[in-house]
């Protein structure tokens, strides 16, 4: 399983496999996207845990509702992370977890 860290407001639009764009007629299924219940609370902003699987290799994302006079409109994620840099993340110093339904800090 890979990972991602997604702005609160954000959501996942193209995804790329090894082959390409992810063709949902060759797959024969939509890719496994699941949003956890896990977020990083860094300088206001809410930052959702994302786990994929290990076929996609890139992922496009965008906001939600576009904004007007909004600079950025979507960003490709090249550099998706494991478990292990998932959990250096939430043992920063400077960041707070949070999990739906339940708050913590860690520190």
């Amino acid at each position: 399983m890979k990972y991602f860290f997604l702005s609160e407001g954000w959501t996942v639009g193209r995804v790329w496999s090894f082959d390409g764009l992810w063709q949902v007629m060759a797959w024969r299924r939509e890719p496994k996207i699941e949003r956890m219940d896990l977020c990083l609370i860094e300088e206001s902003e809410v930052l959702w845990l994302y786990c994929v699987e290990d076929a996609i290799i890139t992922i496009e994302v965008k906001p939600s509702t576009p904004v007007a006079n909004q600079t950025i409109g979507q960003v490709t994620l090249k550099r998706l992370i494991s478990a292990e840099q998932v959990l250096e993340r939430l043992a920063n110093g400077a960041t707070s977890c949070a999990m739906e339904n339940f708050q913590a800090v860690i520190q």
